[in-house]
């Protein structure tokens, strides 16, 4: 009898609160853009994709709870792909809007940042001479002074919000002392194992994207948790490399036009499907094969796309 060919889950953040119209043409703005950019990463083989929303008209981040259920809403009507709602929100989003796309929506999954950090965009800012919207460059220049608030109490509470409406949390980790702050959430009864992490690299304010720190985080994750499934993002031009990196190492890899809007230098990605697509021309390189929907669901032991409020 063979060997069972591994698993892993390819997730795609199709949209995020980073970039701005000005740098990609491709990047998706308006619903119908979000949901086809979302099917694109289906057809490609992804298993997840990563949600957030933006004002149809500047392509500026919100968190309007009728443009994701309309996204949200067809994209199921069309697949059967996960989704996983940010509770991250543009960048100073108040907290209590942030969380209100769980409540609502009660989503399989949906992002929980695992600390507070310096967020910094400020010096991409500095690479573009004009701008689209008039809100890009003060929106990225005022991260200089900036700081994602994620506090153990706002954690404590998105937690309480997501346990309420069975939505299983993917704990962004954007440097190591954010896996001691789970530890601790877990040890005090307000997480129960296994849980997912999404280790976050090469965002100015969190961990460089390196193997050797990623490898880091992962062992530091394994002696302060033990039981967890990880995957890995990385900024711009990190991108492949690390998510290679995750894939050799046994963990599951995310990409997207939130992460990086290129698929190779000097060529920008005209879909997160495309990157989604490369990516697992390289993971079967590797051995890998990308999980099903159906099959990420049960790895990460989701409650079902039936049992979703929209």
């Amino acid at each position: 009898m063979g060997k069972a060919v591994r698993k892993t889950i390819i997730t795609a953040a199709v949209t995020g609160a980073i970039h701005t119209p000005t740098m990609s043409p491709y990047l998706p703005v308006t619903p119908q853009e979000l949901i086809e950019d979302i099917l694109s990463v289906h057809e490609a083989g992804g298993a997840v994709a990563h949600l957030h929303v933006r004002d149809p008209q500047t392509g500026m981040p919100n968190a309007d709870q009728d443009i994701y259920r309309e996204v949200v809403s067809e994209v199921k009507r069309r697949c059967d792909i996960v989704l996983c709602t940010t509770t991250g929100g543009k960048l100073g989003e108040p907290v209590e809007n942030r969380s209100r796309v769980v409540a609502n929506l009660q989503p399989e999954l949906a992002s929980l940042n695992a600390g507070s950090l310096n967020f910094a965009l400020f010096h991409v800012a500095k690479q573009h001479q004009q701008w689209k919207h008039s809100w890009e460059k003060d929106y990225l220049a005022g991260t200089e002074d900036f700081i994602f608030p994620n506090s153990f109490y706002t954690m404590r509470r998105f937690l309480e919000i997501m346990g309420e409406n069975g939505t299983k949390p993917e704990f962004e980790i954007y440097d190591v002392g954010m896996i001691n702050n789970l530890a601790h959430l877990i040890q005090a009864g307000h997480v129960k194992k296994p849980v997912y992490l999404q280790f976050v690299m090469g965002i100015l304010g969190g961990i460089p994207a390196t193997v050797d720190n990623l490898v880091y985080m992962v062992q530091t994750a394994q002696r302060q948790i033990g039981d967890f499934q990880w995957s890995v993002c990385a900024a711009g031009r990190f991108q492949f490399p690390m998510t290679t990196h995750a894939l050799l190492m046994g963990g599951h890899a995310r990409v997207g036009l939130e992460d990086n809007l290129y698929l190779e230098k000097g060529v920008l990605a005209k879909s997160s499907g495309e990157q989604v697509a490369k990516l697992i021309r390289i993971a079967r390189e590797l051995g890998v094969e990308p999980a099903t929907p159906a099959e990420a669901r049960g790895i990460l032991g989701l409650k079902g796309l039936d049992k979703v409020n929209y």
